[in-house]
Parts: structure tokens; sequence; C-alpha cells
């Protein structure tokens, strides 16, 4: 049994996918509402908040995949992430799975450094600290042989469906309204981004090799690493028109910030879009040569079309 933790999410329901069409039937879907990604999947209600819930949903499981989101607030994941990360790695130790814990990359300085899977974990903000706490626990358990597991790490995300990204709120959303695209800081920096089903289909692979655990993988992304001023221009290209955008500095972001929560939010990562983002992949892509990553022109594409941009 295959048991997606957090399974309504998008990366839960690409992984879905390509778990049914290249590994395996048998998966069960967890999430506090769970809805099916394919008619035969098994669907288990579950609060991971809840250590007897945990231990419920992974009775019989061979692997447990935790992609589960939480609302975008520095208190709730400051006291929830290790609550979670406690109660599924003492559920997969009670019941013999092995771990594949989905994290980002808050937890990682903010700085121009390319981000490599050795980065100190020196994270800025209560996000950062909050994810840095999850990872620990599961390095910690990792060190201890407490279970198998793997942490693979993605940068931010664009893609189709139901992604949510800043990327995808302030261009793409905007765009489907008839709206100016919004950028923070600066157009000018470069920016790594990752395709949502690319990591899904990333992920179900190292989850389903024998030699991956017991370590930390940056999940794989295109390495043309576009700045935003050159990922507009690509969509103007392909919507063949000008797309015009807002670049918001500081100040105006802290205004937004005071209306609108989300972006309030989203301040404290706002020096990481004043520089260049350099995520490193080339770990995954050594040992999976024969993954086809997305590249950003395919990508935004089946953005645009997914979307209905004209």
């Amino acid at each position: 049994m295959h048991t997606i933790l957090g399974s309504n999410g998008i990366i839960g329901q690409e992984l879905a996918k390509v778990l049914r069409t290249d590994y395996t039937e048998d998966i069960r879907l967890v999430s506090r509402n769970p809805r099916k990604v394919h008619p035969a999947d098994t669907l288990m209600k579950g609060n991971l908040l809840y250590r007897d819930q945990v231990q419920d949903v992974l009775e019989n499981t061979s692997i447990a995949y935790l992609t589960v989101g939480l609302p975008y607030r520095s208190d709730v994941w400051i006291r929830n992430w290790p609550i979670i990360l406690r109660n599924v790695v003492d559920a997969c130790r009670a019941n013999g799975c092995k771990l594949v814990y989905f994290d980002n990359t808050y937890l990682y300085p903010q700085d121009s450094l390319i981000q490599k899977e050795d980065t100190p974990l020196n994270p800025d903000g209560k996000k950062g600290q909050a994810r840095k706490i999850a990872a620990e626990i599961v390095l910690d358990a990792i060190a201890k042989k407490h279970i198998e597991a793997s942490i693979v790490r993605a940068p931010e995300f664009y893609g189709p469906g139901k992604t949510i990204g800043i990327t995808n709120a302030l261009v793409f959303e905007n765009l489907k309204k008839g709206k100016r695209p919004m950028i923070f800081l600066r157009d000018d920096v470069k920016r790594t981004l990752i395709y949502t089903p690319d990591a899904g289909r990333a992920m179900a692979m190292i989850a389903n090799k024998t030699d991956t655990y017991s370590q930390t993988w940056h999940l794989p992304c295109d390495d043309q690493r576009l700045t935003f001023e050159q990922f507009i221009r690509e969509i103007s290209n392909q919507l063949d028109r000008e797309v015009k955008y807002r670049v918001i500095g500081k100040p105006l972001a802290r205004i937004f910030g005071f209306f609108n929560r989300n972006v309030r939010e989203t301040l404290e990562l706002l020096p990481r879009y004043a520089i260049d983002n350099i995520f490193d992949s080339s770990k995954f892509k050594s040992r999976f040569p024969e993954f086809k990553i997305t590249t950003y022109q395919q990508g935004i594409k089946n953005i645009i079309e997914d979307y209905g941009i004209e």
C-alpha cells in the first residue's frame, strides 16, 4: 500500500496519477476530506495533528508520502509542522513503512548562493524556521535508524490545475482575469521554478528505488532559470501580443500586505525576490538521466491552455 498524506493538494494529485500509471494500483489517499484522483483509489479521512489518526491511516503501508500543505500563516506553521512530522515519523516507525517527505526551500538562507542538498539550514523568518524544525525531525529519525526516509525538496511552484504559488497567483491568475501580471521587487534576477507535474513524477521515482533513501534530493528543474522579464516575454510570444506587467517594490508590497493577508505572509520571503535564485538539481539528473524535464516554454504553453488565457 502506498499512502499519500495530504492528497488533495497539487503535489498529492500529481503523485497519485503517476503512482497508478507507473508503480502500483494499491493507493490510499488521506486528507481531512479526501477526494479520489482515480475511481479505484482508497480514501481515508485523517487529521495529521492527531497521533492516533496518523497511526491508523498508515496501517499496512509500505511507503508513506507526506505532501500536506498548511494554511499560509506563520503562526500555524510554527505550531503545526513539528507536530505533524513527529506524528508521521512515529507512525512510520510503528508500521514499518518508508517515508518520503516533500519539503521546500524556505529553510535555506535568503542569499544568491547556489542551493544544493548540503546547503546549511539557516532560514530567515518563521516559516523557514518551522520548515527547518520539520526537516530536522526527519533527519534525526534517519540518523538514529528509526525509519527509512528521504527528503525531496522543491523551489517555487508553477503549473496547471490547482497549482498554488506566487507565479501562478500574480502572473497567470491575473492574466486569466484580464489584469496585468505583478512581479515582486525585480524582473532582472534569475528564478528557479519547478513544474508541478515534474515534481510529482520525480518524487515517485525517488520513492520507488532502494538506493535513494537516507538522503535529501533536489527535485528536477529546467536549468534555463529565466528572469521574470524573460518569463513574461515568453508568455507574450506564445500569446502573440505584448503582455505588460508591474514590478512591485517593497513599500508597495507592504501596503498591499496591510490589506491582503496572503501578501502580508509573503513579506518575510521578499529578500529572495531581489537576488538570483539558483536551485541546483544536478544530483537527481545524474541519478535519473532518463527523466524528461518540462522546459519553461512547454510549461508556460500548458498553463496558458489550461487557464484558457487568450
